[in-house]
């Protein structure tokens, strides 16, 4: 069928006007055209066609009405003097030139701009957020700065490609080298953190910890079926399951899944063991999260693997906070206890924004529990196709091949003696700050830290985490508010969570964190000023701060202190 030429003489289109009695006169069967515009074309000297449109178009019409499912419809059609000496043009407006090499230059005018050029609004800003992370403190626990290596990865042509299915069996062709990015990134997965490939699989495709998780529970559970974590204000992480007080609940975990938390002890801070072996043989789990988005000590996977073993639940580590200490050995390893493992991939492991899960195959010790969906008599794990078959195509549609190809650049770093260093840094860093708040008379929670972050309880100052983080950030340090097991939740949290991964990787040492401690003091006693001045950060009173001379004096402070470190990742 030949499309390039209108061989309707008429257009379809709604009446905005009110409807009008059926009109019964038949109408010969016609081609329609539905809402085309009627297009005059000349020839300039050129030979290119000229498009000229026919303002009154309309006037030259004869319409006949008529009403499909009740609305109102019009037949606009054309005389035919109009068809015929219009039934020979071409009916698009656009035309492409013949010349090869004019196409590739009208593919380039689009293709190959810069993002300056193409879009200076995004580019405009873009450079605001890479001044403010050039000039501030970043303190958040869960952010880091990546290489240029890795952003090139993410900014590269392995957008392009769609590559649904694992490697060697995908639903598209043209990916022998997208099987071959995502084969060697698993493989480097697994020697980051010591594993045996005929003992453990792994899963590079989620979008991020909180699908991987999801994946592992859409894998292994039924709807309603019951999973036990760290209660979120303890230090847990939503994706384990959580509920307001009220009742809501807030993740999928807990809208799809029957979610109990257990909780650290309120006057040390610590995970309750006890009551957490008690609660899990009452409630029966079939899977039991360890790990948690805020909790700074080391976790006790052996008797974890105790209680997971006494109530027959699959033992789940989360390890997105903590997987870079795990992979420098800076810390416990959950490997050696747990069945599966999950993560994201741009915390302290300094890679792209994604998630990771690992999960064991081959045969099972003997002495360990009846094991989800294992049987009685199987003595054989089968993670494997449930859990990618969850990930996709249950969850997910194709993968981010940029970012598979940006971990496995991370990975590579991971087994480094450099990356080993850092890591190790990190800790001693985590543990200076600690210090210097601690001789400051401040209040952290558990009264220390074991790992790359610290809990900074602010109720003592009669501080909220909420105003706290808000005047840091006029003073350009970003941290983040955290609820405080024993206060009223995360509605109005009551303290901050700090970490030291992110300055660590600009190169930042011990004494530089004292240099911190000393600014965090500093926010902390202009926040009391303020409360006590105007009480609660209205938008007016955010405004009227802009120019408070507390802040502008800290400001300058920290980014003077800031831009002296290198910037990972780009010149500035």
């Amino acid at each position: 069928m030949d499309l390039s030429r209108p061989h309707s003489k008429l257009s379809l289109g709604f009446s905005s006007h009110a409807s009008r009695p059926h009109r019964t006169r038949p109408v010969a069967p016609v081609p329609l055209q539905l809402l085309e515009p009627v297009t005059d074309y000349r020839k300039a000297e050129n030979g290119n066609l000229v498009v000229e449109s026919d303002e009154d178009e309309d006037e030259d019409r004869e319409v006949e009405e008529f009403r499909i499912l009740g609305h109102s419809m019009c037949l606009k059609r054309r005389r035919d003097a109009e068809a015929s000496s219009s039934s020979s043009l071409p009916s698009k407006r656009v035309s492409f030139e013949p010349n090869p090499e004019a196409r590739r230059a009208a593919v380039r005018s689009w293709g190959n701009q810069s993002l300056r050029d193409a879009d200076p609004d995004i580019y405009e800003i873009m450079e605001k957020e890479k001044q403010r992370q050039h000039k501030g403190i970043e303190l958040i626990a869960s952010e880091n700065f990546v290489c240029r290596a890795v952003m090139e990865a993410l900014g590269s042509h392995l957008t392009n490609k769609y590559s649904e299915g694992m490697p060697g069996a995908r639903y598209y062709g043209g990916n022998q080298y997208i099987d071959e990015i995502e084969t060697l990134c698993c493989e480097r997965a697994l020697a980051a953190f010591n594993l045996d490939s005929k003992s453990w699989g792994v899963n590079v495709q989620p979008y991020s910890c909180t699908s991987a998780n999801f994946a592992v529970y859409t894998g292994l559970l039924l709807p309603g079926d019951r999973i036990m974590g760290l209660d979120t204000p303890s230090g847990g992480n939503t994706s384990h399951g959580y509920y307001t007080p009220n009742g809501t609940k807030v993740s999928g975990a807990s809208i799809f899944f029957e979610s109990l938390p257990y909780k650290v002890n309120p006057q040390t801070g610590y995970v309750d063991y006890d009551k957490l072996e008690e609660r899990a043989l009452d409630f029966r789990p079939k899977i039991l999260i360890c790990g948690g988005s805020s909790y700074p000590r080391e976790w006790d996977y052996t008797r974890f693997r105790h209680i997971a073993d006494k109530c027959g639940a699959v033992l789940m580590c989360d390890m997105a906070q903590i997987s870079g200490l795990i992979a420098a050995k800076e810390c416990a390893n959950p490997f050696d206890y747990c069945d599966i493992v999950t993560s994201t991939t741009h915390k302290s492991l300094r890679g792209p924004r994604g998630g990771i899960i690992f999960y064991r195959k081959g045969a099972k010790p003997r002495k360990r529990g009846i094991l989800l969906c294992q049987g009685h008599e199987s003595d054989q794990y089968d993670f494997e196709e449930k859990i990618n078959f969850a990930v996709f195509p249950s969850l997910q549609g194709g993968p981010h091949n940029n970012h598979i190809a940006a971990l496995a650049i991370a990975l590579k770093q991971v087994v480094t003696p450099e990356y080993k260093a850092y890591m190790h840094l990190v800790k001693k860093n985590t543990q200076a700050l600690a210090s210097a708040l601690l001789r400051r008379k401040c209040r952290l929670v558990t009264g220390g830290t074991d790992n790359h972050l610290i809990l900074w309880d602010l109720r003592p100052l009669g501080l909220t985490g909420k105003f706290y983080e808000k005047i840091c950030e006029m003073c350009h340090i970003t941290l983040n508010k955290i609820a405080i097991s024993g206060d009223n939740g995360t509605i109005t949290p009551g303290g901050v969570r700090i970490g030291t991964p992110a300055m660590t990787s600009r190169g930042c040492l011990e004494t530089d964190f004292e240099t911190m401690a000393e600014f965090l003091l500093r926010a902390a006693q202009i926040a009391n000023i303020v409360r006590r001045e105007y009480g609660k950060l209205q938008k007016a009173v955010l405004k009227g701060l802009e120019s408070n001379k507390d802040i502008l004096e800290l400001r300058s402070r920290v980014e003077a202190f800031s831009t002296q470190f290198a910037m990972p990742g780009f010149d500035i």
